[in-house]
């Protein structure tokens, strides 16, 4: 990928106004070899240098010795690293010495393990005693899943069929579970938030299958670069392990853009949407006969940038409009095959895609990637460009940023996000909400015992006997079974939310099922007006049936979509932990919210701007979750009072602007998190902003922002302070999402509340400094 010819022409365009405000070139990075302590079975080594495999990377041959040596490993190196070898050198190894070993590889996608078999397959068949490797999902035809249990050695699934086809019918397992040596995570990091915490629980249901069959196996661990590798993966099983992020891998080299839209309006600092900007980029790179993908946050997105560059490619390129393709989750498994086939071909240059194309599946090699807009996290943000430049060749991704405060932050300080990752990834395997119906599903299996305790933490005890009082589980001689009637407790489960529930979208003409949806967030993207978006198609919902948790849908043709309004309340439950920052008190407990969603907007594609606002009249959403929230030092209240700025507009603003940066301290959406902030709080009688994950529960996001509560401020502080506008922006205080129209916002008294907080804590180590000094 010739970058230079790219931003070249990228100058003369007539659009272009300096857009490219960063580049980043990533030097290439020659390989290390490491060196086993046992030389590698004939068979395996032969194998292995019949696909030009002479020698292992650093990192794979330190993974390989510590998993001969009978330890747990996580491997954390960079996209297209070869950690797919750490773990099949291993297993191949074991089931050649023994063809009673098994082992369990869990992805989190169905393509993903389809995608694995292959490569896997082939390796195993070819060896002289040829191995067995086969998927067990939900497409696993019902004739052939009892020689898969039988037979093979390797099984690839997913931990939706590990919770609902394996654990509950553990008996017909039994071979297979007593003879377990391994079982891989492959993408581990995206078992984060409601999804891995749902996943740590599944885990330990397997383990304590495993056991009553006298096994114990080997986790074998693979992720993204993340700042917890080892702490998470301890998190997710229960185990502990030994840390491999040492990377030896060769890398061709990378020219990384950052990519900020020009303002529209520099006196309300409104830039152009950077869908609008991805789209340039994307149709110029697409016309300069690169292979690219362009990725978005959400569904919509995705197919929103595939409309807009279909039809600019039509006006200016009408001879590759067949070759670009939406891609993302929610098609049926037979259209997302087409894509993957259709790049890995060639015969598609570009896909506008989901997250569903960041993960490991063989798309072939590709020149470029753009983020459209800052994807959550810096792992995604790194997986999602090393998509490109597998060839061992200089590539380029742009990440073109939005005017959220965390985007605009990292256009200002490049360094921080080409730096050192600073994010964790977070759950919470002891949430109620997900462990409650984890422990019943366990009792369904075999029933659970005090020695239970050790795999599920003592937040099993308080649940079990609220299980019982529901009449879910009964108690005979300290064992609990589960009651009379709980049949297959596991279906019940959505283990990709904390919900169990799901809206179906179906066209109100022809009665045809579109799509299903979650209900945590059917009120926001079905509710009555909303524009919906299916394989490129916009539809507009005519009618939300709540009993039925159905909505309505038909075509809609106007060039517009919308975006909801909701006011929260918050009470304090309980107060977990309180410490003191700079003389201010900072707490962390449970809260409950109730959520109400008040109205929507109309906004026009492109050019953002709002058509209109209409009211709705939808049930309130409450539950329990974890916030955090801090006091406002006095003098700081009084300085507010003296210079007559807005108190509640300066609160507003500081929790709009630490909401936006939270998530560079902790692995998570910024829609994962609420914020509610007030001149007096009901249950503190002060001025006061609170933090909330926004997941019944609590994932551990408010835990994180505690723990780095000073460094939040400061950075919260930088995005306010740095930022150009005279009044605020969507760039530092305002936000989407606010159902109060972004009113009030005092961004002088937001500043002054955030110098104060930090000054506090200087004056504090100061004063510990001198204090230390008069000690004898």
């Amino acid at each position: 990928m010739n970058t230079e010819a790219f931003l070249d022409n990228l100058k003369k365009q007539p659009w272009y106004r300096g857009q490219v405000v960063h580049r980043q070139a990533i030097p290439k990075r020659s390989s290390r070899i490491g060196h086993l302590d046992r030389p590698l079975p004939d068979a395996l080594e032969a194998r292995l240098a019949a696909l030009g495999i002479t020698g292992l990377y650093s990192h794979q041959a330190r993974a390989v010795n510590a998993l001969r040596a009978g330890r747990n490993v996580t491997i954390a190196t960079s996209t297209a690293s070869g950690k797919s070898l750490c773990y099949t050198i291993p297993i191949v190894e074991s089931a050649l010495a023994n063809k009673a070993n098994r082992a369990l590889l869990l992805f989190p996608t169905k393509a993903l393990a389809q995608d694995q078999l292959r490569k896997l397959g082939d390796f195993a068949s070819l060896l002289p005693r040829g191995l067995r490797a086969a998927t067990y999902d939900g497409d696993t035809p019902s004739h052939e899943r009892g020689e898969v249990r039988r037979s093979a050695q390797l099984v690839l699934t997913n931990p939706d069929m590990l919770h609902m086809g394996v654990l509950p019918n553990r008996h017909i397992w039994r071979a297979f579970l007593a003879s377990l040596k391994y079982v891989v995570l492959d993408e581990s990091h995206v078992y984060r938030g409601v999804f891995g915490s749902h996943v740590a629980s599944i885990v330990r249901r397997l383990r304590r299958a495993c056991a009553l069959y006298g096994s114990v196996p080997q986790f074998i661990l693979s992720s993204a670069t993340i700042a917890n590798p080892g702490e998470h993966a301890e998190r997710l099983t229960g185990c502990s392990f030994e840390v491999v992020d040492d990377d030896g891998s060769p890398y061709g080299g990378k020219d990384f853009l950052l990519w900020n839209p020009p303002f529209v309006d520099e006196n309300r600092m409104a830039r152009r949407s950077p869908h609008s900007e991805t789209t340039l980029a994307f149709t110029d790179l697409l016309e300069r006969n690169v292979r690219t993908i362009a990725f978005s946050r959400s569904r919509k997105l995705a197919e929103l940038i595939y409309i807009y560059t279909r039809d600019r490619l039509r006006e200016e390129a009408p001879q590759l409009v067949s070759r670009i393709k939406p891609y993302r989750a929610g098609y049926l498994a037979e259209d997302r095959r087409a894509v993957e086939k259709g790049l890995f071909s060639g015969a598609l240059l570009g896909v506008s895609a989901t997250n569903a194309l960041e993960l490991g599946i063989d798309i072939g090699d590709l020149d470029a990637t753009i983020l459209n807009g800052y994807p959550g996290t810096i792992a995604s943000a790194w997986q999602q460009a090393g998509r490109s430049g597998r060839r061992g060749e200089r590539s380029l991704s742009i990440m073109v940023v939005s005017d959220n405060p965390l985007d605009q932050y990292f256009a200002r300080h490049p360094e921080t996000f080409f730096g050192k990752p600073q994010e964790n990834a977070l759950i919470s395997p002891a949430n109620p909400y997900i462990l409650k119906p984890h422990l019943l599903c366990a009792a369904f299996e075999s029933p659970i015992t005090p020695r239970d305790e050790a795999l599920f933490g003592e937040e099993m005890w308080p649940l079990l006997k609220e299980l019982e009082r529901q009449g879910m589980v009964q108690e005979r001689n300290n064992r609990w079974f589960p009651s009379t009637g709980v049949t297959y407790p596991a279906e019940r489960i959505n283990i990709r939310s904390t919900s169990d529930a799901l809206y179906q979208v179906v066209d109100e003409k022809t009665g045809a099922l579109l799509e299903t949806v979650d209900s945590a967030v059917a009120y926001s993207q079905l509710h009555q007006g909303a524009v919906y978006l299916h394989q490129g198609d916009p539809y507009v919902i005519t009618k939300l049936d709540i009993p039925s948790k159905t909505a309505f849908a038909r075509p809609h043709a106007e060039p517009y979509y919308t975006v909801t309004r909701d006011i929260t309340d918050i009470a304090i439950q309980k107060l977990v932990s309180r410490k003191v920052v700079g003389g201010t008190a900072v707490h962390l407990g449970q809260v409950d919210v109730s959520r109400t969603i008040v109205g929507f907007r109309k906004k026009r594609q492109f050019t953002e701007e709002v058509i209109s606002d209409e009211p709705l009249n939808l049930p309130t959403q409450s539950f329990v979750t974890v916030a955090l929230w801090f006091d406002l030092p006095e003098r700081a209240l009084r300085k507010i009072e003296e210079l007559k700025l807005d108190l509640p507009g300066g609160l507003h603003a500081c929790e709009h602007a630490a909401i936006g940066m939270l998530p560079f301290f902790a692995m998570c959406d910024r829609a994962d998190i609420g914020g509610v902030s007030t001149a007096l709080h009901p249950d503190t009688g002060k001025p006061q902003v609170f933090i909330y994950d926004g997941h019944p529960g609590g994932i551990g996001i408010s835990e994180r922002g505690y723990d780095r509560v000073w460094e939040l401020w400061e950075t919260t502080l930088k995005t306010v302070g740095e930022c150009p506008c005279a009044s605020g922006c969507p760039s530092c205080i305002q936000s989407p999402k606010c159902g109060n129209n972004n009113n009030p916002l005092d961004k002088d008294a937001a500043k002054l509340l955030l110098e104060h907080l930090l000054e506090m804590d200087k004056e504090e180590r100061l004063m510990a400094k001198l204090a230390a000094k008069k000690r004898p």
